[in-house]
Formats: structure tokens, C-alpha cells, sequence
């Protein structure tokens, strides 16, 4: 469905839509207001995260599962739905309720139309700047920038590097940007015109005595681990924390040399250190731990001003105000797939932050034009891809999304993909929470299934695995989600799974949380039985199979009308009045 910018603003003035902060009304007045904010404090922060390399505008479902247990339950971000909107007074129509959740999405994305794309964000930045101060705004990035399309595989990740140049992205930390090789990543750095920080992530010592490249070879820091930005007159420190489990979420191979960690207790001697000897008006950490794991952090590590983190694609509305020893920590999270844009104002009296106002704006493509300077880029970069990502392989039979702590649909085609091309009983798909969203009757491309499964390790495999050998894999994926202490937790969602059926109980002992597994003709998977299991994604040795996206196709090609099977959904337990569950 099309619709004029000017019918756009009629109809959202005329249903009189609620702004992203309690309060904050709208009505009466074009939407194109919702972008004015007015100049308040010192220093603005601009903040984008989890873009997964998406240029170009796109839709995307929010999860209607996102389950928090003991501290986290009834807390943001294991809020979804109406709960949501209801914790932070969020009328339950209009764009902001469509931008946050799964509500009534299809009919929604017809009406307000496609979200996030390059070309639109900058042009809210350079407004959001050039209203503010350039010397008063600074734009952080916090990763997961570099992956999740074609062309940022195809030119590994350097398509994203000139589009953040264009973008005028300050500052920027990683994760999905380590799974690219090594030598790739420093290449990466040196053309990309911010600075790059990490404060966790070390050089070897063997490395290091064979000279292996580090910012720091006394302390081991193989990036640059804060910097210090002047804006207004005023000193503001930001410390880099990439995705502290890298090395065990995705391949080491890549990264031999580096290590990583969340290493609390070094963040806290680099915040006394930078507090003690350069006199910052504030302390910011640009994180990609996940939200749970921020939330800690901020509990525990003392003098952090704010957190602006990233990784679990939590788009919080609100910031989140933590208590530890020095008073108080901010901690936010804006969502993903460049959807969102976080702005955080900062006001300082005596040399401190004395005030703070923050908004988390959606980006909807339709209320915002394009640049010009980075749709010509963004249209020249991907020209001589066009061919192979338009290629039409199907008709979405139903909306085919992912995110959502189990299962998604276009999780379950590629599931069922799996199946069907490998011959195989049961099929096993990572939990990513990257992936566009497929409207329901709209062509699917070679492009959306890139928006998949692009990833650099892609390698399908086909092999037999005991009752026991799956269970644990499932249990593992398990503990990882629901542990009790969210620095065990990596922040991704549960393995998805095809042929299989099975209860879990979220809030059940380590190795306990699974039961009842069966296929799906009822057989129940026998410990000491084997069974053919079909997968990708392998983060140890390079499995043997072709790349999964050649395998989605295959059998997308051969559907023409492209829909999932049967949800391979677990049956839950103990998640009765879990407000992270609609």
C-alpha cells in the first residue's frame, strides 16, 4: 500500500496517536512533530545499535515472547504487547505502539509503512544535530553494524563502513563485526573515520610476544578502550564494552588472538581512572552486552553515568535508572535493524550531570525524506548486487518473521528447508534476533533470505545425533536464556527447531528445563536412539554443506507459495500471568 506523506499526516492528526514519552500527546498536529525536540541541557547523545547492516527500509515484528524470570520479571525488557505500551503509558494505537511491539503488526505495516533505512536516519541526524549544535552532539554506534545483509557480506562489512562515514557515526563498538577475519576487522577500522573502542577484548600474550597488532601492547588492550570528547565546553568520556562472548557465540577461528569478558572489575578501574585524572562531566558506556547484563553492570560498577547499550534489540522507551554506590546509573537499549534512534540530553551543573531527558524515536521512512548523499550511495553500492537480490524465489503464504524467545516463522521455513533438502528427521536453526520481517503475499527474494542467514560461517550440515546428544543441545541454549544471573546469560533466543516438539521449563534446574521431546508424528526421542538431524551455523570446525542460504532457496523455488509447515513451538511451563508472554 502506498500512501502520500501529506494522507500519512492527515490520518495520524485525525487519530490523535500518543508520543514516545508518558505525556508526550500529539494529537492534533502532523506527525512531522514528532521529530522536533526541543533543545534542553548541555549535550545530546545520538545513539543507533543492532542495524544489522540494513541500508535500506524494511519491515520488522516486534517478539511476543521475551520472557524475564526472578529480578527481571514484570521488567523491562521482558515486556511485549500491551504490557509494554501499558508499563510505559503508551497508547495502544498509532506508530509509536506499532514501532515497540507485535500488535495487530500486518495491518499496521500497510498503514504506517516500512521503518529504519540509512538515508532516512540521516537525515533525522543532521536535523537532530544541526537544531542541537554539532559541537554539542555526538553519534555512537553500538554495533552489530557491519553484518546481516548480502553486500555487507560480499564487501565483508565495508559497504557499512562508508555508510557510517556518511552517517558521521562518532564512535562505535562491535560484536557480529569480530565474525569477520581478523586482518578484516583492523582493515575495517582504519577506514572507518570514528574511533573504535573495546575495553574488554585483549590481545594474547602469545600473540603479543609474536608482535600481533594491539592498541596497547603493556596492557594487552587490542583496541582503544575509551576517549574523551569535549562538547560544549564539557568533557565526556565513553568507554567501548564489545559483546563480552564473542569467542563462544561465534567462531574463535576468526579471532584467535583476542580475548573477551565482561570484566566488571576492570570497567570499574578504568571509571575510577578516567574519573580521577580526566575530570569528565560525564561517563558513558557504549555497551553490547545486552540489556539483563547492562543492568547489572550498572548495579555494581559505580561512577557510569549512563549505559547505551545494544545486543538483545530491546527497544525500551524509557531510561532505566539504576541505584549502586555512586548514586546512579542510566541504562537504555534502542531496539535494532535501524528502527530506532535514541536521544539523551544531558544537563550538568558543578562539573556533573544534574538532569537528563531522553526519547527514543522510531524511523519511519515514510515521514522522513531521503538524503540524497546517502541514497546515492546506498542505490550505487548495491548496483551490481541488484540482480541476484531481487531474484523472486516465492509468495509469502502468511507473514514470516523472527524474534521471539522460541520461534519465529521464517525461523520455521528455514527449519522446514532443512528438512526437506538434507532428508532429515529433525533440523536445528540458530536464535539470531536479526531478520526482516515478509508481509503475507508480498514476493520473497534472494535478498530476504540473505537478511537471514547472511553470515560467515554458513555451512549446512547433515548428521546423526542421539536422543541424549539433542537434549543437551537444547539444554544448553536453555541455560544460556534463562539463567538466574544475567552475566551467564549471551543474550541470543532458543535454538529453533523442525520435526521436533518438546515442554520447557524456563525457570527449572540447569539440565533440567526439557522434557517430553518427541517428533512430529507423537514418537518420543529415545536417549540411546540416533536420528538424522539437519543444521548450519557451526561455531567450532566448518561444517560440510553448502551455504544455508542456497539451501533456503532451493526449497523456497520449489514451494512457490511459501509458507512454514507446523510451529515447532515448545509447550511452557510455569509462564502463567508472565507479562513477557501475549
Amino acid at each position: 500500500m502506498n500512501m502520500s506523506r501529506r494522507e500519512f499526516s492527515r490520518l495520524m492528526a485525525m487519530a490523535g496517536v500518543a508520543g514516545l514519552l508518558p505525556g508526550c500527546a500529539i494529537s492534533g498536529r502532523s506527525l512531522d512533530k514528532m521529530y522536533d525536540l526541543p533543545a534542553w541541557g548541555d549535550v545530546r547523545l545520538l545513539h543507533m545499535t543492532d542495524c544489522h547492516a540494513q541500508l535500506n527500509p524494511i519491515y520488522f515484528r516486534e517478539p511476543n515472547v521475551n520472557l524475564g524470570f526472578y529480578g527481571a520479571k514484570g521488567k523491562a525488557p521482558h515486556l511485549v504487547g500491551k504490557q509494554l505500551l501499558k508499563s510505559f503509558e503508551i497508547s495502544e494505537s498509532g506508530p509509536t505502539a506499532h514501532a515497540l511491539t507485535f500488535l495487530d503488526f500486518e495491518n499496521a505495516a500497510h498503514k504506517f509503512g516500512k521503518v529504519g533505512g540509512f538515508a532516512h536516519l540521516k537525515t533525522l541526524v543532521d536535523k537532530l544535530r544541526g537544531e542541537y549544535g554539532a559541537d554539542k552532539t555526538l553519534l555512537l554506534d553500538g554495533g552489530d553494524t557491519w553484518q546481516g545483509s548480502g553486500t555487507s557480506y560480499w564487501t565483508r562489512g565495508k559497504d557499512m563502513v562508508e555508510a557510517c562515514n556518511i552517517l558521521g557515526v562518532d564512535v562505535m563498538t562491535g560484536h557480529w563485526e569480530f565474525t569477520y577475519q581478523d586482518t578484516e576487522v583492523l582493515e575495517n577500522i582504519k577506514l572507518f573515520k570514528g574511533e573504535f573502542l573495546a575495553q574488554n577484548v585483549r590481545v594474547s600474550e602469545d600473540a603479543l610476544f609474536d608482535d600481533a597488532p594491539a592498541y596497547d601492547a603493556d596492557t594487552g588492550h587490542a583496541f582503544k578502550p575509551y576517549t574523551i570528547k569535549v562538547l560544549n565546553g564539557h568533557r565526556i568520556a565513553v568507554i567501548g564494552q564489545a559483546f563480552p562472548y564473542t569467542p563462544i557465540a561465534n567462531p574463535k577461528r576468526f579471532i584467535p588472538d583476542w580475548s573477551f569478558g565482561i570484566r566488571d572489575g576492570e570497567m570499574q578501574e578504568l571509571v575510577d581512572e578516567i574519573r580521577a585524572n580526566e575530570k569528565p562531566a560525564a561517563v558513558v558506556v557504549l555497551s553490547h552486552n545486552g540489556m539483563d547484563v547492562d543492568l547489572k553492570m550498572a548495579s555494581v560498577v559505580s561512577g557510569i553515568d549512563a549505559i547505551l547499550g545494544g545486543h538483545t534489540h530491546d527497544g525500551v522507551p524509557k531510561a532505566i535508572e539504576v541505584k549502586n554506590e555512586s548514586g546512579m546509573t542510566l541504562v537504555t537499549n534502542a531496539g535494532s535493524n535501524g528502527k530506532f534512534l535514541g536521544v539523551m540530553d544531558f544537563k550538568f551543573a558543578n562539573g556533573k550531570m544534574s538532569g537528563y531527558q531522553y526519547k527514543l524515536l522510531p524511523i519511519f521512512s515514510n515521514m522522513l525524506a531521503a538524503d540524497a548523499e546517502m541514497q546515492n550511495y546506498i542505490d550505487t553500492m548495491r548496483s551490481p548486487f541488484l540482480e541476484k537480490l531481487q531474484e523472486p524465489l516465492g509468495i509469502a503464504g502468511s507473514l514470516l518473521y523472527r524474534r521471539g524467545n522460541f520461534n519465529g516463522t521464517f525461523d520455521q521455513v528455514i527449519c522446514d528447508a532443512l528438512r526437506d533438502v538434507k532428508d532429515a528427521q529433525i533440523s536445528l536453526s540458530p536464535g539470531f534476533r536479526w531478520g526482516t520481517s515478509v508481509l503475507a503475499g508480498d514476493t520473497i527474494t534472494m535478498e530476504h533470505v540473505l537478511d537471514q542467514t547472511c553470515i560467515t560461517y554458513p555451512e549446512t550440515y547433515a548428521r546423526e545425533m542421539s536422543g541424549e546428544e539433542i537434549k543437551l543441545i537444547l539444554e544448553d541454549v536453555a541455560d544460556n536464556l534463562f539463567n538466574s544471573d544475567p552475566y551467564y546469560q549471551q543474550g541470543g533466543d532458543m535454538v529453533r527447531v523442525g520435526g521436533l516438539d518438546y515442554a520447557l521449563d524456563p525457570k527449572a534446574g540447569a539440565g533440567q528445563r526439557v522434557t517430553e521431546m518427541q517428533l512430529d508424528d507423537g514418537t518420543k526421542i529415545m536417549a540411546n536412539k540416533t536420528y538424522k538431524v539437519a543444521g548450519w551455523a557451526t561455531v567450532g570446525s566448518k561444517a560440510p554443506g553448502a551455504p544455508i542460504w542456497d539451501v533456503v532457496a532451493e526449497y523456497m523455488r520449489s514451494q512457490k507459495t511459501v509458507d512454514f509447515k507446523k510451529l515447532n513451538s515448545p509447550k511452557l511451563v510455569n509462564v502463567k500471568e508472565n507479562p513477557g508472554i501475549a
